[in-house]
């Protein structure tokens, strides 16, 4: 076990110390994080007129698992982040 001593420093002192540390730490945590954003949900006829094809084509990519669906409430939706992550750049 190891013993720390503090010489000449009044409780008053220690606590004022202590709080400017935990105060650095906090302010170095709050800029490197970023605030998590909510999920944005998009209906089928946002998700067609985002990739500017027909409901027939979503439906079809739904099944074929290209898009995922998410059903609340007996609707249908997706997340918009999971249809851009399913466009594919394709390499010429």
């Amino acid at each position: 076990m190891q013993n720390i001593q503090f010489i000449q420093v009044t409780p008053e002192q220690l606590q004022e110390s202590i709080i400017q540390g935990v105060k650095t730490q906090l302010d170095d945590l709050k800029q490197h994080l970023q605030p998590k954003e909510p999920t944005k949900y998009l209906t089928r006829q946002e998700v067609a007129k985002m990739l500017s094809v027909d409901l027939s084509t979503i439906h079809n990519w739904t099944k074929k698992g290209i898009l995922s669906a998410h059903q609340i409430g007996g609707r249908v939706f997706y997340k918009r982040v999971e249809v851009e992550n399913a466009i594919v750049k394709l390499e010429n």
